[in-house]
């Protein structure tokens, strides 16, 4: 009898993987509801065991923290029961400063709300969200309580129970219940990253790779380091062994950055021989360079497999001194040693980088880390000009709303200002504030629309929390699903928000039609003039004019690297350069002519920064170079910062004749003169940023003599 399945045995799914792909996707989603709705009624029932005064509160907090990776929702934890503390702290000592000034009291806490909205653009992650609940901490604690200041103390421990509460049993849902572990996303993320750099690098063996198809290859290399970094910031909260590896996740990443940057400066002066007419040497560092591609070429089942690549890397490399000696040999014309020897360089860079690369990943994918490894550090680019100018919206917003409440002597203001506070701060960080914001008005009204059939349609006559969860699991239920749906942000959580504020659980139970209705008007008003204060005082992120900015800033790196101390240099120019570059390229449009001038001037300020980096190094160790070849080389450094900080035709001639005197000058010294040689040929790279000041008549290239 024939094994073979008969065609109507296949599964569907394999016919239709678009409908395997759905399911698989509906399957996570409702996991993550079940998950919400578990970890919102426990949080609720053990409020209310506890004696709590507003078991809202507590629901609120985990509708909040929940995410669907376990990893998430710990770190979110963290920061928020940093933030809720260090706001209440605030709070009580706002609330004794001034118990009976209401004007200075709110004048006081629009400034901290602001200031807390203005650390959150600056930080990444759950970091930024940890100041969003610092300064609604200080709201919550102190404006119930604004009539009774004497009452604030109990306000504040009542709070930061509620709060914590929500966090724990967040967490341990979240953790104990069918996890979905952010590790595994990092382990799987870091191994894609190793497997699509090395088989770039493998294919790349032909020497030539288009502009265009570098800076595509640029770009995706950005983005893998920033995003994996920032998944490493999140899962150390739920995995100690991850906690452990942390160090040599970020040292992975950065030998990732520091290959790729070396792979790119390789081709580089690679396709400029090409161009510029030295094919011959071209060729001689393409065949250098084939032996790296058979390293990374073992049986198919083994290409991925780091401790094989690992291995054959560092035979490579133990093998590429006398190759780069035999290759050097054949080259007949003297006037060409010193673009060899500066190609050579480089690849023997690249290879070394590479065998470490593999080496780390071998260790990292090991069960058990032993040892200790350099430590290193992602440091991020944070825009202090768009914090100031989110503290100054988010003050003026609260300062407007606290005079109305003043005036008016609104009895739902504080309600107003809740709201106001809550969503000035998430929607600082905001690229879109105002479509953000309109997302989330319409969910959080739907929401209170819900709560509102709930608590006064289905719950009145109930008398046992199975009844609770009876009369609302099916409304609450739209929201955490909702939360899921990349198509509609913000909507999932808004509606969350709306449910849970305007259910307003209470122990005990309070049924007040009017001052649900009222307090509902009240938070629409908070939500609508937070988002209005954004057409008044426009957010920077995003725009034209942070762009520029930080493009800017991306260049003056090369001036940091020419004038730092080289103590952690390497790592933080790696890091900064590609944060930034993230950051710009996220709010530019593909394709486009700003988009291409970004991708230039990110190759540009990669290769160029590096080169200066390991110019200073040489010029540290070298102690015999000449008094005048080292300030020879020194003036080049300095012209070269000098140019990537205000890049202009003149500043470019000084830095060309500047390189031109160094490499001239350093003759005695190959080391120092490569890399002179590798800024000289970046300075007069044709497809570079600095096209349009290289002179029709060029004068006469450096060479060896």
């Amino acid at each position: 009898m024939s094994t073979v399945p008969a065609i109507d045995s296949v599964p569907a799914m394999s016919r239709w993987p678009w409908l395997a792909e759905f399911l698989a996707g509906e399957r996570r989603a409702w996991i993550f509801v079940g998950k919400s709705l578990l970890a919102i009624y426990t949080a609720a029932w053990l409020a209310m065991w506890l004696q709590l005064e507003q078991p809202a509160t507590t629901m609120i907090t985990v509708t909040i923290v929940m995410n669907p990776h376990s990893g998430m929702v710990l770190a979110k934890s963290f920061y928020r029961a940093i933030g809720t503390l260090a706001g209440s702290l605030f709070g009580l000592a706002l609330m004794s400063v001034f118990p009976q000034q209401r004007e200075l009291f709110l004048l006081s806490l629009s400034l901290w709300v602001g200031l807390c909205a203005g650390g959150a653009t600056l930080y990444r992650n759950f970091m930024s969200y940890g100041f969003v609940l610092a300064g609604y901490t200080a709201a919550i604690v102190t404006l119930p309580a604004i009539n009774n200041p004497l009452n604030v103390f109990d306000s504040a421990v009542m709070r930061v129970s509620e709060v914590l509460l929500g966090l724990l049993v967040a967490a341990v849902v979240s953790d104990l219940v069918l996890p979905q572990r952010l590790r595994m996303v990092l382990r799987q993320g870091a191994r894609e990253q190793f497997a699509k750099f090395t088989d770039f690098v493998r294919g790349s063996t032909g020497g030539l790779i288009p502009r265009a198809q570098m800076e595509q290859v640029h770009l995706a290399s950005v983005r893998t380091a920033v995003h994996l970094e920032d998944m490493r910031a999140s899962v150390i909260f739920e995995d100690p062994e991850a906690n452990v590896r942390s160090t040599r996740m970020r040292l992975l990443n950065q030998r990732y950055m520091a290959a790729g940057t070396s792979f790119q400066s390789l081709h580089h002066l690679i396709n400029r021989l090409q161009r510029g007419g030295n094919p011959a040497v071209a060729n001689t560092l393409i065949t250098l360079y084939r032996p790296i591609g058979v390293a990374l070429s073992p049986e198919p089942v083994q290409q991925h497999d780091p401790a094989v690549l690992a291995a054959r890397l560092a035979e490579c490399v133990a093998q590429l001194p006398a190759q780069v000696a035999a290759s050097r040999a054949s080259l007949v014309e003297p006037a060409v040693l010193l673009e060899f020897d500066t190609g050579a360089a480089l690849l023997q860079r690249f290879a070394t980088e590479l065998r470490d690369f593999s080496a780390l990943e071998v260790s990292l994918r090991g069960k058990q880390a032993r040892g200790t490894v350099e430590r290193v550090h992602f440091r991020r680019a944070n825009d202090i000009a768009g914090a100031a100018i989110a503290v100054l919206r988010t003050f003026l917003t609260m300062g407007v709303l606290s005079m109305f409440w003043l005036a008016s002597g609104w009895a739902y203001g504080a309600s107003a200002m809740l709201l106001a506070t809550i969503f000035s701060g998430l929607l600082a960080a905001s690229p879109n504030p105002i479509s953000a914001a309109t997302h989330t008005l319409f969910g959080y009204v739907a929401g209170m629309l819900a709560a509102f059939v709930v608590v006064y349609g289905l719950l009145p006559g109930s008398d046992d929390f199975a009844a609770l969860i009876a009369a609302s699991a099916a409304f609450l239920l739209i929201g955490p699903y909702l939360t899921t749906r990349d198509t509609l942000p913000g909507v999932g959580a808004g509606y969350s928000l709306g449910f849970v504020y305007i259910l307003a659980l209470k122990n005990p139970m309070v049924y007040d039609p009017t001052h649900a209705f009222n307090d509902a008007i009240a938070q629409v008003a908070g939500i609508v003039l937070a988002g209005l204060a954004f057409v008044f005082v426009p957010t920077v992120i995003g725009s034209a004019w942070q762009r520029a900015r930080q493009v800017r800033r991306m260049r003056e790196l090369v001036a940091l690297v020419a004038n730092a101390p080289l103590d952690g240099l390497a790592w933080r120019f790696e890091s900064l350069s590609r944060d930034l570059f993230q950051q710009v390229v996220t709010h530019t449009r593909p394709g486009s002519d700003e988009s291409r001038s970004l991708l230039a001037w990110g190759l540009a300020v990669q290769e160029s920064g590096r080169a200066v980096l390991e110019l200073r190094r040489e010029l540290a160790d070298s102690h015999d170079l000449a008094p005048a070849a080292r300030a020879a080389a020194t003036a080049a450094v300095q012209a070269v910062g000098r140019l990537y900080h205000q890049p202009d035709a003149v500043r470019w001639h000084d830095a060309d004749a500047a390189v031109r005197e160094a490499i001239i000058a350093t003759a005695a010294v190959p080391a120092v003169r490569q890399y002179l040689y590798q800024l000289h040929s970046a300075l007069r790279d044709d497809e570079s940023p600095f096209a349009m000041y290289i002179p029709p008549s060029s004068p006469e290239s450096v060479h060896a003599t």
